[in-house]
């Protein structure tokens, strides 16, 4: 059994309100998101991780290199998020859904049945839209871009008006589909 670490984290203001981010060290020691939302208390962020993942506890650094990303993001790259390196544990449903997440291009929402059927499980609606409640990593693994099924917002666990921003903000950044 691996011995819990400290994990770091750090806070940056964006338009919807303070991100928070949280980031472990690999094997190699680069750095791995582990938890990330709007919230500027990381006591919020460190119960969805894992607890194989779950450090002991979380250092306030003044500056982490994905905030970099953040800020892209947030100034209207909105593919920067997509080569962040994330760590995140659960069942081969809930792993896979995640990796399937990260897919769903900006400004091109899925609905939770569409969302489903990209991970190859049509009927396991329900199953998608807890790989959505369940993600510790939001904004690198992006949740906020699967809507319910008459196209209305859903759940999010950051509420509706960040995920709101964040689509509007999407749908005013991403590249046109080809």
């Amino acid at each position: 059994m691996t011995v819990p670490t400290l994990a770091r984290h750090a806070t940056v203001a964006t338009p919807p309100g303070p991100f928070t981010v949280v980031v472990d060290t690999d094997a190699e020691g680069r750095d791995v998101v582990i938890a990330g939302g709007w919230t500027d208390d990381v006591a919020d962020l460190l119960p969805v991780v894992h607890r194989s993942l779950r450090p002991a506890g979380s250092e306030l650094v003044a500056d982490l290199p994905v905030l970099d990303v953040v800020e892209k993001f947030f100034a209207g790259d909105v593919r920067a998020i997509d080569d962040v390196v994330v760590r995140q544990r659960s069942g081969p449903f809930l792993q896979e859904a995640w990796e399937v997440l990260r897919t769903v291009p900006a400004g091109r929402p899925d609905t939770y049945a569409a969302f489903a059927a990209r991970c190859g499980r049509p009927a396991a609606v329900r199953a998608a839209a807890n790989a959505c409640a369940r993600n510790a990593a939001a904004l690198f693994v992006p949740c906020h871009r699967v809507l319910g099924s008459d196209g209305g917002l859903g759940g999010f666990r950051w509420g509706t008006p960040v995920k709101r921003w964040l689509l509007d903000h999407e749908a005013a950044h991403a590249p046109v589909a080809d």
